[in-house]
């Protein structure tokens, strides 16, 4: 089954910081990206959202998301606490996971990658870098990638 390409992917943004989820949400809107945001102000909450969605897969807008962007400096529970959860639990590990973080620390790439990241990357310092990095994560992950939920015609 291919790709339906009219379909609103999920993305669900794991960031506590209110200016870069405004910043990642103007982003999104002015490069006209058809896809539903979903927020997580902690990695707890994150967690909290995935479990509560696996249980509502019946509902329409439920679901898991197609794609999380991952934060690693959170409270509750870090961004490498959380990929950990997401890659042990059956439910979650094939969602991709980008790292979206203002860390370039050696330790945190590698740790990220270790833990089962599936790219990891710098956070723009300027609106215009953002806008670049969000058409090229729209385009990848949400337009050329064949992912778990919508690429290949079966859900996790």
């Amino acid at each position: 089954m291919y790709r339906d390409l009219h379909r609103v992917a999920h993305v669900l943004l794991v960031e506590d910081n209110p200016a870069d989820v405004m910043l990642l949400k103007l982003g999104l809107e002015e490069t006209g990206a058809a896809c539903r945001l979903q927020i997580a102000i902690d990695g707890q909450n994150a967690i909290e959202l995935l479990r509560q969605a696996a249980e509502e897969l019946t509902s329409p807008e439920a679901g898991l998301p197609d794609l999380i962007l991952l934060d690693l400096n959170l409270p509750k529970l870090n961004g490498h606490q959380v990929l950990r959860i997401i890659r042990s639990d059956p439910r979650f590990r094939l969602i991709p996971v980008v790292v979206l973080t203002s860390s370039i620390s050696r330790s945190d790439v590698l740790s990220a990658y270790g833990a089962g990241a599936n790219s990891y990357l710098q956070k723009p310092k300027s609106l215009e870098s953002s806008l670049d990095l969000l058409r090229t994560i729209e385009h990848y992950w949400l337009e050329l990638a064949l992912l778990p939920t919508n690429g290949c015609g079966n859900s996790l």
